[in-house]
């Protein structure tokens, strides 16, 4: 199964780049993935109009299965109100024979910062209950300090207990964005993949625009990064092994 996993477009923001929207809608519609996994910033400041552009630039993108999570970004000026009535559920789940998917919002609306809730944990421990799968989450927000970008601030408050809860029910991958730089760790079992921006010039130093290609073929995941820019392509995890219970 080939997922293919992108962040932090920010098309209506001055610092998109068309180009690099090009390159990565050229990408998704050359490869066409099983899954297409967005992690949120979508829009720069979540206005109505800047939900229409994300509108004309998703319609370009040709895929059966895409989830969506909105961004911090996202849900600026009530806009995680239009996030759900123009891209959909803020906490969506998705499943076939191979992954079941559980997205959940981080954003606090008009704060950088995040959190999940509690309200929210049972949903999650039941999602992540599934049994032969591989269980994956997406969601804005880092739950691990990413090395590089600066001073932390802004790990969603209660990623504690969201990590326990990770842990407890064997979540095999965390995906997540809003750093704007690609990283992963490992933590017990489970891999916490953080994508970098796609298509916005607020790069960390020397980095590149980035996305990330998740293979996972008979229990073992194979990770790869895009440089948008060149097109050039980077093994990050080749072949392990996932404990599918």
């Amino acid at each position: 199964m080939k997922i293919i996993h992108i962040s932090d477009l920010h098309v209506s923001s001055p610092n998109y780049n068309p180009e690099w929207g090009k390159k990565v809608r050229d990408h998704i519609n050359t490869t066409k993935p099983d899954l297409l996994l967005i992690t949120g910033d979508l829009t720069n400041e979540g206005h109505i109009h800047e939900y229409r552009m994300w509108q004309n630039y998703f319609s370009q993108l040709e895929v059966d299965n895409c989830i969506i999570v909105p961004g911090n970004h996202d849900a600026r000026n009530d806009g995680w109100e239009l996030f759900e009535e123009l891209v959909g559920p803020r906490f969506p789940t998705w499943e076939n024979d191979i992954v079941k998917i559980q997205g959940l919002d981080s954003s606090e609306p008009d704060l950088d910062e995040g959190g999940i809730g509690r309200d929210h944990y049972e949903k999650i421990k039941e999602s992540m209950s599934v049994k032969g799968k591989v269980k994956i989450i997406m969601l804005h927000h880092h739950l691990i300090p990413i090395p590089g970008t600066g001073r932390e601030r802004q790990i969603p408050v209660d990623a504690g207990d969201v990590l326990k809860i990770i842990a407890e029910t064997g979540v095999h991958l965390v995906l997540s964005g809003h750093r704007h730089k690609t990283w992963m760790w490992k933590l017990q079992d489970t891999y916490f993949i953080t994508s970098g921006t796609s298509t916005s010039r607020r790069l960390k130093g020397r980095s590149y625009p980035s996305f990330n290609i998740i293979d996972i073929d008979d229990g073992k995941l194979t990770i790869t990064e895009v440089n948008v820019e060149d097109g050039s392509k980077t093994t990050k995890l080749d072949g392990a092994v996932l404990n599918i219970e």
